[in-house]
């Protein structure tokens, strides 16, 4: 078993990784809970025991689930069933489900303990790890939500052998992320490593930069145009598969800049393409409607803004021109 901490004071936590962790949910319950909310979906096929009076509270499936309504209604049943600010919420399945019980738990009564029990890839090497929880908006994605740090992070690394194969390769895409935020050794590691490396270089980021004043913006690399081919709902894509498309338009765009190079925008492909991740648009994309949706970005401020490559590394790059942002969009989809 590996333990990544994440150094956040008196709100510090550690975050196991391998196989059988979710099995050591009991050790990492906060001291004094006497009941814990289970959160997860029907097809979530794990089931934990938190060795405290439990209930299971089911959402819905899918990125429609991931809403202010689903909240709602999470939070009316911990009230109607009695939990306690003294209790936990422990949420069970991917990012969606992290992401929505971290944010019931973040409201209701103005802050449950939250632990995570992250049962696909993408939640393992990203989405439960860091605090951040929300959810979306018809206008997009992760539009509503707040900074609440879970109690700890399991990221059982047996459960991902049941992982339908899309959905472990929607797990590739954060992880093929990492590859340029520091973790060009990842293609050296075994699994259970890759998973762990990916959630330190993500830690010491938020350890940086809890609540994203400046430098935990780089996590979002890839994820400008990705959330916005989600967010259009027009393309059949999963958010990794996005977020890869994602960071190759961010490579070429800083390319066009003058950024970077041709030989690190092959870099970027030679990776997404190692993880059989899609490396271009579909020959649909409504351009404008694209750039419409990353204007909204909550990166965005006074224009268009994106997680870029350069010569000091990945960092946020602001006042990028539309012109330029609609050139890249345009080679990309023929």
């Amino acid at each position: 078993m590996i333990s990544v901490p994440v150094a956040l004071g008196e709100r510090s936590y550690d975050v196991l990784v391998g196989r059988g962790a979710r099995h050591r949910l009991l050790e990492v319950l906060p001291v004094g809970a006497v009941r814990a909310a289970v959160v997860t979906q029907e097809a979530v096929p794990v089931h934990v025991d938190a060795g405290i009076e439990q209930r299971t509270f089911l959402m819905g499936e899918g990125e429609r689930a991931k809403d202010l309504e689903t909240v709602e209604g999470l939070c009316r049943q911990f009230s109607r069933w009695g939990l306690t600010r003294a209790d936990v919420v422990v949420a069970v399945g991917g990012g969606v489900v992290t992401d929505t019980a971290g944010f019931a738990a973040a409201v209701y009564h103005r802050g449950v303990a939250v632990v995570h029990v992250a049962t696909t890839l993408l939640a393992q090497v990203d989405a439960a790890v860091g605090g951040k929880a929300g959810v979306n908006l018809p206008e997009g994605k992760n539009l509503v939500g707040s900074f609440w740090q879970p109690a700890a992070v399991l990221c059982d690394t047996e459960v991902l052998e049941t992982l339908p194969p899309e959905e472990y390769r929607s797990g590739l895409g954060e992880m093929a992320k990492y590859h340029f935020l520091g973790g060009e050794d990842l293609e050296d590691c075994n699994l259970d490593e890759r998973v762990a490396r990916c959630v330190g270089i993500k830690a010491a980021v938020v350890a940086a930069d809890e609540r994203e004043a400046g430098r935990r913006a780089i996590l979002n690399y890839g994820h400008t145009l990705g959330h916005a081919l989600e967010t259009a709902g027009r393309y059949d894509l999963r958010h990794g598969e996005a977020v890869a498309i994602g960071l190759l338009f961010a490579a070429r765009l800083a390319e066009r800049l003058g950024r970077i190079d041709d030989r690190r925008v092959n870099e970027h492909l030679r990776v997404v393409e190692g993880y059989g991740l899609p490396t271009a648009l579909p020959a649909d994309t409504e351009v404008e409607r694209l750039v419409e949706l990353m204007s909204r970005d909550k990166k965005a401020v006074g224009g268009l803004t994106f997680v870029l490559d350069g010569p000091c590394g990945v960092e946020p790059a602001g006042g990028v021109s539309r012109a330029d942002v609609e050139a890249v969009l345009k080679e990309m989809s023929t």
